[in-house]
């Protein structure tokens, strides 16, 4: 807490945290800093924040939550019982003076405990779900948000002709490729499920194209 969150102190921490994972988890969790805007994302979280993370992978971004912000309360929902395991690994050193917790869940029903918690990320896990199912499993989590909540969503930006850098870095390491929406898109599907959007804007890293909208039920 105190320290300045920047790229190079994200990447020092999170090399110290995957000595217990298979090779490719390791290098998602050590090197994904680089591709991935976790500075910007950890800057919306303000003191008494309580922070849920949906399709968290082996618990980086809550291991980041827990080391550079104010949140006591961080719970991070998976649907790989591996990925749940790895992030429990992960985060083994804040158990004690944290309240962080990881679950699996099917995919498609957010559990109803959300609505305990004022900030919701939504990392780069749209795109991975199936397009027919992306409106519905938006408005899963509109539905089961707390008013005055916010959701942070930040995926690829499928306007952007680097989107294909990034199917082919999922078609690599996740073996599939992704659904990305364009950034205009996005936006106005969560404006007509009823989300306000409070910011709304791009970024490059590397050759991957970001879009973030910051969301308020």
């Amino acid at each position: 807490m105190g320290e300045l969150i920047n790229q190079s102190t994200i990447l020092k921490y999170l090399k110290t945290k995957s000595s217990d994972l298979s090779f490719i988890d390791k290098l998602k969790v050590v090197y994904r800093p680089l591709i991935c805007p976790f500075d910007d994302l950890l800057n919306y979280i303000e003191n008494d924040d309580s922070v849920f993370d949906i399709g968290c992978g082996s618990g980086q971004f809550c291991a980041l939550v827990a080391k550079f912000t104010p949140a006591n309360e961080i719970y991070g929902i998976e649907i790989s019982e591996t990925l749940v395991q790895n992030a429990r690994i992960v985060n083994q050193e804040f158990k004690d003076e944290k309240n962080i917790q990881f679950e699996t869940f099917n995919g498609s029903e957010i559990p109803s405990l959300i609505q305990n918690y004022s900030k919701i990320y939504l990392i780069d896990v749209l795109h991975h779900v199936p397009k027919e199912n992306q409106l519905e499993f938006l408005k899963e989590i509109y539905s089961k948000m707390a008013v005055g909540s916010r959701l942070i969503l930040k995926d690829i930006d499928a306007s952007s002709l680097l989107l294909y850098f990034n199917k082919i870095h999922d078609l690599v390491f996740s073996r599939e490729i992704g659904n990305e929406m364009k950034a205009n898109f996005a936006k106005k599907v969560v404006e007509e499920i009823g989300f306000k959007v409070l910011e709304s804007y791009t970024k490059k890293m590397l050759v991957y194209p970001h879009y973030f909208l910051i969301l308020e039920k």
